[in-house]
């Protein structure tokens, strides 16, 4: 019987940490942004710096099926090794920044 993976438990906890981890920036929030029933999980970030508009997007995932769709990895953190060292198997993670043609030479799902 295959292991059943609580990929809503691992990916709130990873961003959370990860947002908690991020230097404090002056007038920079971040937010998390999660919607379990359609398996939406972002991390973004928003505010001003130096009279710059700050607002993007650094961790998108989402869940379809089976399998975790890594959307962006807007940070220097090896996102698929972190997720695998909570749980997630690298066949069930899907770089889907990657061209689908490229996905097959990783050791990661291809879709």
């Amino acid at each position: 019987m295959a292991e059943v993976v609580d990929f809503d438990a691992i990916l709130k906890a990873f961003l959370q940490e990860v947002a908690e981890d991020l230097p404090p920036g002056k007038g920079i929030t971040q937010e998390l942004i999660f919607d379990s029933e359609r398996g939406a999980y972002l991390l973004m970030h928003t505010g001003w710096s130096n009279e710059r508009r700050v607002y993007g997007c650094l961790l998108h995932f989402a869940v379809r099926g089976d399998k975790v769709w890594i959307q962006h990895n807007g940070t220097e953190i090896e996102v698929g090794d972190e997720l695998e060292k909570r749980g997630i198997s690298k066949q069930s993670m899907v770089f889907g920044f990657h061209p689908p043609e490229m996905r097959q030479y990783t050791e990661f799902a291809i879709g």
